[in-house]
């Protein structure tokens, strides 16, 4: 069926509100038969009016489940029809509004012992979740109630037993506010936190296939980053090495797109070969700084052009003209998951030559049979292969015939069907990965890269950011922003713009990072308890105010607010800024001791907060190319404990004393105790690697 009239929705087609909103989830819902309301006070007063109980439902538009929940339940007339009755139904897009989500996340967490999504979640009208879960199947199935069946029983329970659901919404409202407060400590902030977390962390080492933990398995970049960083303290080689073999087996998996670039969301399996298919901007990002810094550990050329991979992929198709970085790809094209990626033996065989086919079979382990069954699917494909890397010993011709062939594949599946992008721009994750091309700029030297992360932080500037109000906004998509102001969009942007500073030292950066920083900490800091709420006072449409500290897919927002302090106060010598990451940090301390696991980003905080940081102080013109080299030079040393500053703009008074004699000099000191001036980039790399 034709939706469109030349781009536009078609009105002889049923549209519900969802047709007027911006984001592509929401949009992917505007024809379904339910009755669905975009999250807002519109919603909320019919519920309260009809003392109707709201359906929240919650996900985002690459979300495999949320696809399957869509074409089983919300497509469907008379599911529809019952939710239009009995309730008020609302969708969100978890990656527009990560504050609503958090807080249903946790309670459907704690009501059943599991989370994910699609979230489905009951509420009274005043917004108290009362009952929810995440995918519910048409029929009974998987050992679940079918969501008919739910359905009805939650509104048999709304009608017959309404006071007592009340009750109990109110009382497990209550229990939510419990498990999400954070009460200050007097745990002494101490190494052995950190010591602590690393044995942990090497306990749960896959040493067959790298990683930390089974199937499924997700890269979780800032838990090996945070080893890496022990490891260099703590002179302990074999942590280094679970790190590099780690990210030696993601990159020859199925996660890591071996024709395209770039990384999936997770392997469902131990081996990093399964993936569902869907790549997220965010994960990418972070890919980038950690195979940097695996580069920088170990010198193997291959993780630097994993990195390199990644960010071709990004660029090529992930970014807006204007220098916005999109948020995600879908796991589906044509209804089949993987269908865009996956490849059958005959397939290729018909591609390629036959010598090109018999080193493809080899290299990637082709079989006839596959090794890729979509279990949700009905009908699935036949004989779909996920191409890893099963025999990478190749011989300097077979590497450049292997080059052709993945150039062939390349070419043949860009004619497929594209998955679903999803194109919005959001300020958190374009700041993670506005700093993984600054820093990839400062490691490897190319000038395209900065050339992109200027280009993007100019659109988030231009788009998202009122500079009268120091205020920045969330999401932007298709010429309009959103009203939402997030800690993790701050603080992520916050960390990004200094990744930029250090690996260019133009002194608007810095000014940029400081206000953005006094904004994060004006909007979102607790003077009296330490920490950062998730969403701003002024947000009204909350049930709570939540001071989130797991780091997960994404560091919380906490966690990369901590850092991003204390390097800008390293640079700057605020001490308030200081001040505010060593109370929050104080405030969190229980979860460093207890659950270290849950907080590795939060770690590499306390690890940058219990070491004097290293300052290396550039002397001079940062645009003239001597600059550039000896930046070239510093970034090049894997030194994690360090801020790099020029001698000009809004840096310590101490550094704007630093003399320029004879073009630029390097300054290494610690406090206000420097090593003599250098330009030699020998020099400045000894000495930054005896900085321990």
């Amino acid at each position: 069926m034709d939706l469109t009239v030349s781009g536009k929705v078609n009105p002889t087609v049923h549209t519900n509100r969802l047709a007027g909103e911006k984001s592509p989830y929401l949009l992917q819902h505007q024809h379904n038969p339910v009755d669905w309301y975009p999250w807002g006070e519109e919603a909320f007063r019919k519920a309260r009016q009809e003392n109707k109980p709201i359906f929240l439902s919650i996900g985002y538009s690459t979300c495999h489940w949320c696809h399957v929940m869509e074409r089983e339940s919300f497509e469907n007339q008379a599911t529809a029809d019952f939710l239009n009755a009995h309730f008020v139904s609302i969708k969100v897009d978890r990656e527009e509004r990560p504050d609503v989500d958090k807080i249903y996340m946790t309670a459907v967490q704690a009501m059943s012992g599991q989370g994910g999504w699609p979230l489905n979640c009951f509420l009274t009208p005043d917004l108290k979740p009362f009952y929810g879960g995440t995918y519910f199947p048409p029929e009974d199935k998987y050992g679940q109630a079918s969501f008919g069946q739910v359905l009805r029983q939650i509104a048999k329970l709304w009608e017959t037993r309404h006071g007592q659901v009340l009750d109990t919404a109110k009382d497990f409202h209550q229990k939510l506010e419990g498990f999400t407060a954070r009460q200050p400590s007097d745990l002494f902030l101490a190494p052995a936190l950190l010591s602590n977390a690393a044995s942990i962390f090497k306990r749960e080492y896959d040493p067959q296939c790298g990683g930390f933990g089974g199937a499924p398995k997700f890269p979780r970049p800032s838990e090996p980053a945070f080893l890496l960083r022990y490891a260099l303290k703590a002179h302990d080689p074999l942590a280094t090495k679970m790190v590099l073999h780690t990210c030696e087996k993601m990159a020859a998996g199925g996660i890591h797109d071996q024709i395209g670039g770039g990384f999936s969301r997770y392997s469902v399996d131990a081996q990093w070969l399964v993936p569902h298919f869907e790549k997220m901007l965010y994960d990418n990002a972070q890919l980038v700084n950690l195979y940097l810094e695996a580069y920088l550990v170990g010198g193997q050329p291959e993780h630097a052009e994993t990195a390199r991979d990644i960010i071709r992929y990004v660029l090529r198709d992930m970014t807006d003209p204007a220098g916005g970085f999109y948020s995600a790809e879908d796991a589906d094209s044509e209804g089949k998951e993987g269908k865009f990626y996956c490849w059958t033996k005959d397939e290729l065989s018909r591609l390629l030559t036959s010598g090109e086919f018999n080193l493809a079979t080899r290299y990637f382990g082709l079989t006839t049979q596959g090794n890729f069954v979509d279990h949700s699917d009905p009908d699935p494909l036949p004989g779909q292969n996920v191409l890893s890397v099963v025999d990478p010993q190749l011989s300097p011709a077979e590497r450049i015939e292997l080059a052709e062939v993945k150039k062939k594949i390349f070419a043949a599946r860009n004619k497929r069907v594209r998955p679903h992008l999803d194109d919005k721009v959001l300020a958190s994750w374009n700041g993670m990965m506005l700093g993984a091309l600054a820093r990839a700029y400062a490691v490897l030297g190319d000038e395209t890269y900065r050339a992109a992360a200027e280009k993007n932080l100019t659109f988030l500037q231009d788009k998202l950011w009122d500079a009268p109000n120091k205020t920045l906004y969330h999401r932007w998509r298709q010429g309009g922003r959103d009203s939402v102001q997030l800690l993790t969009a701050y603080a992520n942007l916050l960390a990004g713009t200094l990744d930029l500073y250090e690996a260019t030292l133009e002194p608007k950066h810095l000014d940029f990072a400081v206000a953005l920083a006094e904004t994060m900490l004006a909007k979102f800091y607790d003077a009296k308890e330490g920490g950062f709420y998730d969403s701003a006072a002024e947000t009204k449409d909350l049930i709570l105010r939540v001071k989130e500290d797991y780091d997960g897919a994404e560091p919380s927002g906490n966690a990369t607010a901590v850092l991003a302090l204390l390097r800008l106060g390293a640079i700057t010598d605020r001490k308030d800024f200081k001040e505010a990451a060593e109370k929050t940090l104080q405030l969190l301390a229980p979860r460093l001791q207890e659950l270290p696991q849950a907080v590795p980003y939060l770690l590499m905080g306390l690890d940058f907060l219990l070491h004097e940081p290293k300052r290396v102080v550039v002397a001079g013109d940062p645009r003239q190319p001597e600059t550039v080299a000896l930046l070239h030079a510093i970034h090049g040393v894997y030194q994690p404990d360090k801020v790099v500053l020029g001698n000009s703009g809004a840096v310590d008074a101490f550094s704007k004393t630093l003399p320029v004699k004879d073009g630029p000099m390097v300054f290494l000191c610690t406090g206000t105790a420097c090593q003599p001036p250098t330009k030699d980039p020998a020099t400045i790399k000894r000495g930054l690697g005896k900085m321990e």
